[in-house]
């Protein structure tokens, strides 16, 4: 059975934690731009009052736990797990009456990755502390005047993905790109697949161009980009989404790799990292050319 705590967890206020504003709201409801998708025109209504959600595209709604649910690619039950164990910065009673029409991520300082708690997230994770290191920044930030701190990956725009063990958000949703003219490019669905993918391997960076898209509703934005690479290797989840968007490249690149055939008994290349064994340190090897896993 669901706990009260968990369903009393605002909609309203993991929306915004994601980086996803209110485009129009009163005390009662609010529409923003639905997370499944690219749109311009808001088509997720909330209802504050029953802290309910309704996606219109999708005909599809429910509770915050259905919203993580669906959002995570998880089971209900895991959903409710990863919420009881942040549930507390996310109460509905934390959230003030709406005198204001905007609540956003307000970041205060950036520093080099070292917070312990930090780093046993990484642990947990799997991921090469090193490499996380040379790859990330340690974030601290505030929500409705309260603060946080999380592991912060840049994008191509200067926003930055936070991650942490009770928190998944962003403070503006972009990609993020490492090119240097490379004829072969590696595509990941979110940067904790990227570092994963350089702990498999060993290496602070990778050798060929690389595009992480810190969300599949940046896609459109690279396409034209991909079409000019000889071949794409892609890292996306194993599902529906991921699966429309490795035909939909089909259609547009000259040559398409889908590495998820490496891990497809898992939903993303972390999980698959997690279930290895990986050795808990180890030298960084100089990158060689071969996109194999």
């Amino acid at each position: 059975m669901i706990s009260n705590d968990i369903m009393s967890i605002s909609i309203r206020e993991y929306l915004i934690r994601m980086g996803v504003n209110p485009v129009r709201e009163n005390n009662q409801k609010g529409m923003f731009l639905s997370p499944f998708r690219k749109e311009t025109t808001a088509s997720l209504s909330v209802n504050y009052t029953k802290n309910l959600w309704f996606d219109h595209g999708l005909s599809l709604g429910g509770n915050i736990v259905n919203l993580i649910s669906r959002l995570e690619g998880c089971s209900f039950a895991e959903a409710a797990q990863r919420l009881e164990e942040g549930s507390f910065s996310f109460h509905r009673k934390d959230i003030p009456i709406l005198e204001k029409r905007e609540s956003e991520i307000t970041i205060h300082n950036i520093q080099a990755l070292a917070n312990p708690a930090l780093l046993e997230y990484l642990k947990e994770r799997k991921i090469s502390i090193d490499i996380a290191k040379a790859n990330c920044e340690e974030v601290y930030y505030s929500v409705n005047d309260k603060s946080y701190f999380a592991i912060g990956f840049k994008s191509d725009t200067g926003g930055y993905e936070l991650r942490s063990k009770y928190f998944k958000g962003c403070t503006s949703k972009d990609i993020t790109s490492y090119t240097s003219g490379q004829s072969s490019c590696q595509l990941f669905e979110g940067f904790m697949d990227y570092l994963s993918f350089l702990t498999i391997k060993n290496w602070q960076r990778s050798p060929v161009d690389v595009i992480i898209l810190n969300s599949l509703a940046n896609l459109p934005k690279v396409e034209n980009t991909l079409a000019g690479y000889n071949s794409v290797a892609l890292f996306l989840d194993n599902d529906e989404a991921g699966k429309r968007a490795v035909q939909s490249l089909r259609s547009v690149c000259k040559e398409v790799i889908d590495q998820s055939a490496h891990y497809a008994n898992h939903k993303d290349l972390n999980d698959y990292l997690c279930s290895r064994s990986v050795p808990k340190q180890t030298v960084i090897k100089k990158p060689g050319r071969g996109l194999r896993m």
